[in-house]
């Protein structure tokens, strides 16, 4: 996994949390499963490099 794709993940990831935070916070569940969602998609990403590296 690169450096690039490595940081674009985990900035997902804390978009996704913020998100969710603030869906929380603000009663609003479209943004809560929003932000879970960003959270799942990056965590997908990851496991998708992990295996490419795996085989490397």
């Amino acid at each position: 996994m690169g450096l690039g794709d490595k940081i674009e993940n985990a900035a997902q990831d804390v978009s996704g949390k913020a998100k969710e935070a603030f869906g929380k916070a603000t009663d609003d569940d479209s943004k809560v499963a929003e932000g879970k969602a960003d959270q799942t998609s990056a965590d997908f990403k990851k496991a998708g490099e992990n295996v490419k590296d795996a085989f490397k």
